[in-house]
């Protein structure tokens, strides 16, 4: 075939017509289940994904053994991405980083030297700088590779090989969890204590249908790197690990070594002598960067959301000492601690999902009872592959060992055989009965190895072999037996991590969280007196301190003041537009007063055709009169018209193009309504008429043949109506014979007293 008719055929060759969506699933589920299997999830056998079996192999490849010196992680790195892992190295070396943080895994598999991060969050040196090697617990948990316990598969290239899984009798997906996203499914688990495994794990092997509730009573929960609190009941943590679906709060801890008095220690006061004291924490939960944690609380205490505290400091050495000074002496510590717990990360929330792939490396959640039969099935099998191996590798020494001794016997024989005959290995196998293997050892055998006491070592050891050979064929006969062995091996690794060892101790408390202190977010804002200024194109702003109402304010060129009054910093502002919808705002989030303040609506979402016709301070229980200009209104109290979100809530209800024009508060004393109309006729009723509601369009307050109504406001009769009069001295008159413009809600009226303003309204 000639060149240009390759160039012709081959490329259209290669060509598949294919639906567009069909192949796009196909290719789709391909990297889908690469994902999930191959990169994301752990395996159940070893709690590993592939690129810390990566790690950790080639780390064995190069001998980095705990009791050899380290070597540059730059070499480990290229190892790895070179020969088992084809990705970035950045990928492969903030991978073992965390295998080597302290803080990160409860059981550490790489030993660092040189900057690892810390628990401040900051970034590991680069991994020119950086030293390491294996740990213990990463040798005992790939203990027995060369023992034919696994498969061993081609890497990436087909240039090597690596294992399948790791061997080794150690519990790594549940002593030093997982976490991880792939395609569809998601994995975290916590980390737990070593030795409650193992006696959950024992449990399981001598009561097959051992209750999870059993479980549960030896397996306490997560036991975390950096310690904390698990501030759940026994019961909700045993329900997550019998689903492998749940969640659980995790807490800081309070812990005052330098206390005195034990409550003090254990509550983490420390007290400063004159009634003063401070709080410290000693520990913060898992995957919160300390230096993160201060940040959020400092802010907390400039934003004014922490009033009760007055300083953070970080004294923290090797060990975590963050010190908490309250403002005043009389503070509640428990109060602080809610606060905290409620505006920072000193609480956070650890979701369990116990999805891993199982020993056909497919993806499930599985509960703790689950879990640990697949482990313990898994762990079965490496001993039942270790056993065979062993087994092989007896074969192969006895007969080469019933060889020598055959040789021994017949020593003189085989001296002449060796000698005189041309073929001598064809002599011996003829005439001795010998294998092949056994006539070259017995050719390949050194001089001094034909003394007398070479003999007695040989028969000493066929007698060991065989003895080893019996035990391990009673081993593979019987699974009771089996699970004995594992028992003991479990037990042993129990004494090794066992919870008086440094390594081995409990750091995470499970205990379920004390009724919790009232608190309220509207408690930690400082009372300030503040005056509040609203102009005309909805610029706010607040000013420290009741100012004069009459005091002359700037505003931006065309702008004009439109309310100004008095309130704290702990009130709350209802704002009502004339669209009927009211909005709150925080009198402590407004601007300062040294400029224009900010257009409102960078707070709040009001409409931009509506205009704001009142602003109301929040009393608990204060109750409103609200009048829509159709003539239509009703009753409110002020609880029902705050909004929890910007957007405000819809409390009168508008048809068409009728407005909300009156928004007044109704004052304690008060018992009848006054309604004035653009037809300049009032009209006065009972305030009994008027129904209270949180929501709707109202009755009718009075009636019109032409235009609406203008104001309405609420009085005592008894006292007598009053409106103010025009003029700069904003004077009021007062007319207290009311008794002939009284009558039932929803009349016409009749013109009003004599003086009455000309604008048609009260104030």
């Amino acid at each position: 075939m000639s060149a240009d008719e390759i160039t012709d055929s081959d490329p259209f060759d290669a060509i598949v017509d294919a639906p567009f969506d069909s192949a796009l699933s196909e290719r789709y589920l391909v990297y889908a289940l690469s994902t999930i299997t191959a990169r994301s999830l752990p395996d159940l056998r070893d709690g590993l994904k592939p690129v810390h079996r990566r790690l950790l192999w080639t780390m064995r490849q190069l001998k980095l053994d705990p009791s050899s010196g380290f070597k540059k992680s730059a070499r480990v790195v290229g190892e790895v991405i070179g020969k088992y892992h084809p990705h970035g190295d950045t990928a492969a070396y903030d991978a073992m980083v965390r295998l080597a943080q302290d803080f990160a895994l409860r059981y550490p598999l790489v030993e660092g030297q040189g900057n690892f991060g810390n628990i401040d969050g900051d970034n590991a040196a680069a991994y020119r700088y950086t030293e390491a090697r294996l740990t213990k617990t990463a040798m005992r948990l790939m203990k027995g590779l060369d023992a034919g316990t696994v498969d061993f598969i081609p890497t990436y290239n087909n240039e090597e090989e690596e294992p399948e899984i790791m061997p080794g009798l150690f519990p790594n997906l549940l002593a030093n969890g997982a976490s991880g996203i792939a395609v569809g499914m998601a994995t975290n688990i916590p980390s737990h204590n070593v030795a409650e495994i193992v006696d959950a794990t024992l449990e399981v092997i001598d009561n097959p249908h051992v209750e999870h509730a059993r479980l549960m009573e030896l397996f306490k929960g997560p036991d975390f790197a950096t310690g904390g609190i698990v501030a759940e009941s026994a019961d909700a943590v045993a329900q997550a690990y019998e689903t492998g679906r749940g969640s659980f709060r995790v807490r800081g801890r309070f812990h005052a070594e330098e206390a005195e008095k034990a409550d003090d220690r254990e509550a983490g006061i420390e007290r400063l002598g004159g009634g003063q004291w401070q709080l410290v924490i000693s520990e913060i939960p898992y995957q919160v960067a300390k230096g993160k944690l201060i940040e959020q609380i400092a802010a907390a205490i400039a934003d004014k959301k922490l009033p009760i505290l007055e300083d953070v400091r970080d004294e923290s050495d090797a060990q975590i000492r963050i010190v908490l000074v309250p403002r005043s002496r009389n503070v509640d510590p428990e109060l602080l601690k809610e606060s905290l717990y409620k505006l920072t990360d000193l609480e956070t929330r650890f979701g369990l999902n116990l999805n891993v792939l199982d020993a056909n490396r497919t993806p499930m959640v599985m509960g703790l009872k689950e879990l640990l039969n697949h482990w313990v099935a898994s762990q079965i099998d490496i001993l039942q592959r270790r056993s065979r191996h062993r087994l092989e590798q007896i074969a192969r020494r006895l007969e080469l060992v019933e060889g020598y001794i055959t040789a021994f016997l017949n020593l003189d024989r085989v001296i002449e055989i060796i000698r005189y005959e041309d073929d001598p290995k064809a002599v011996m196998m003829e005439e001795f009965g010998l294998t092949d293997r056994q006539a070259e050892a017995i050719l390949n055998m050194r001089l001094r190895s034909l003394r007398k006491l070479e003999e007695m070592q040989l028969r000493g050891e066929k007698d060991d072999l065989l003895k080893e050979q019996e035990e391990l064929e009673k081993l593979l006969g019987s699974p009771a037996r089996q699970r004995t062995r594992l028992k003991r091996d479990l037990s042993a690794l129990r004494k090794e991590y066992g919870p008086e060892t440094e390594l081995g101790r409990r750091r995470t408390t499970i205990a379920e969280a004390a009724p919790a202190v009232e608190f309220s977010m509207d408690a930690m804002i400082e009372k300030e007196p503040v005056t509040i200024i609203l102009s005309q194109k909805g610029w706010v702003r607040g000013a420290k301190g009741h100012l004069p109402l009459d005091q002359e304010f700037k505003y931006k060129e065309g702008d004009a003041p439109a309310y100004v009054l008095h309130a704290q910093t702990t009130d709350k502002l209802l704002l009502a537009t004339d669209k009927g919808r009211f909005f709150t705002l925080g009198a402590d989030k407004l601007p300062g007063a040294r400029g224009f303040g900010e257009p409102v609506r960078n707070t709040l979402d009001i409409d931009a055709t509506a205009q704001i016709v009142a602003v109301i301070v929040h009393k608990p229980g204060q109750r409103l009169l609200l009048a829509a200009d159709t003539g239509k209104g009703f009753g409110a109290t002020t609880d029902d018209l705050l909004a929890e979100t910007r957007k405000g809530r819809q409390v009168v209800n508008l048809k068409g193009d009728a407005k909300l024009v009156v928004a007044h508060a109704i004052e304690d004393g008060h018992d009848h309504v006054a309604v004035v109309g653009d037809n300049r006729k009032l009209v006065v009723f009972n305030l009994e008429e008027l129904p209270q509601l949180a929501r709707g369009q109202g009755v009718t307050l009075q009636r019109y043949r032409d235009g609406g109504l203008s104001d309405a406001t609420t009085f005592t009769l008894a006292d007598g109506l009053s409106w103010t009069m025009g003029g700069k001295e904003g004077r009021t008159r007062t007319e207290g014979e009311m008794w002939q413009w009284k009558v039932a809600r929803g009349g016409a009226g009749r013109m009003p007293p004599q003086g009455f303003p000309r604008h048609n309204k009260f104030g």
